[in-house]
């Protein structure tokens, strides 16, 4: 399988990490990069959307806002027969991987755009549209009485939390700008996959701390956070099959497909289920799935959807 070279600043992270390396990277500079790469990848996606906007893409957002809502309902049984897990934490989990990784999705973009595979350049429009579903679903799972929801702080965390307002406010304004983007090219276009290194190098770190958890969570979470990645990826391919995407669409709803959220969901889910123990699902997504999507899954994905279906 090929590695992309972004990745293996991941691994850098990761390992430095694991030898006590202290690599001291500022929190203010990681959300930086976060906020930089949020902002590039709607900006990116604005700009193709004023070129195919068009009413032919709308099933295909209907499709993904679907594919949104049945996720976590296919985690969440997952969790409650098999893991043993209690209502409350079986919804957080099973919404946490409903959603989407903004960082997974930006790697397989590197990836594709290395080996020079087109794909729908208005991909994060997908990306924004898969955010919410899932916290709306997991609510519902978790069966909790409207008193203990703060439903106007929860909304605010669920459809204006700053990684959704960044990629729609970059959607919009790449859409409206059009050409005109070409004039901060420079910094959010031609730095993106230097910006995407430095980033999972912080996030190799992170991973690295998180993995340790895993000795004090058994097995189930490394099982889990391996086994529906892979579920989610072969659901995507089917959906993006029948919607009639290219090659390089479909690797990339395989890859959303797989991913779970680190960012979005954690701050909605904390607002909605305060009881629930939200350091597993953390530890679930940035100790397993993360690295196992970033290392083997997109190269994965990508050889099986090219060898079997292109």
């Amino acid at each position: 399988m090929q590695l992309d070279i972004v990745v293996a600043f991941f691994i850098l992270g990761f390992v430095a990490t694991l030898v006590r390396s202290n690599i001291d990277i500022p929190q203010g500079f990681y959300k930086g990069l976060i906020l930089f790469l949020l902002l590039a990848i709607g900006l990116k996606g604005g700009i193709a959307l004023q070129e195919h906007a068009s009413l032919k893409i709308l099933p295909q957002v209907i499709g993904v806002l679907a594919f949104g809502f049945i996720l976590p309902l296919i985690a969440y049984p997952i969790l409650r027969s098999i893991g043993d897990f209690d209502r409350t934490n079986a919804a957080n989990i099973a919404a946490h991987y409903g959603s989407v990784s903004v960082a997974t999705y930006a790697v397989a973009v590197a990836f594709l755009e290395t080996l020079n595979i087109e794909y729908e350049a208005y991909f994060p429009l997908f990306v924004a549209i898969l955010e919410a579903p899932a916290i709306a679903v997991g609510i519902w799972l978790a069966n909790r009485s409207a008193s203990d929801i703060k439903v106007g702080q929860l909304l605010h965390e669920s459809l204006l939390n700053p990684g959704v307002l960044l990629l729609i406010g970059g959607l919009l304004i790449g859409y409206w700008a059009g050409p005109r983007v070409s004039s901060i090219a420079p910094v959010f276009l031609n730095l993106f996959h230097g910006g995407l290194a430095l980033f999972l190098l912080a996030m190799g770190q992170i991973a690295a701390k998180q993995a340790r958890q895993l000795l004090n969570n058994g097995t189930f979470i490394a099982c889990f956070g391996i086994l529906m990645p892979l579920i989610g990826a072969l659901l995507g391919t089917g959906l993006a099959v029948l919607l009639g995407m290219s090659q390089g669409g479909t690797i990339l709803m395989a890859t959303l497909g797989a991913s779970c959220s680190y960012i979005a969901v954690p701050a909605a889910m904390s607002v909605a289920l305060p009881k629930a123990n939200h350091g597993l699902a953390i530890t679930a997504s940035l100790g397993v799935t993360f690295p196992f999507n970033v290392i083997v899954g997109i190269p994965l994905y990508h050889n099986l959807i090219s060898h079997f279906l292109f």
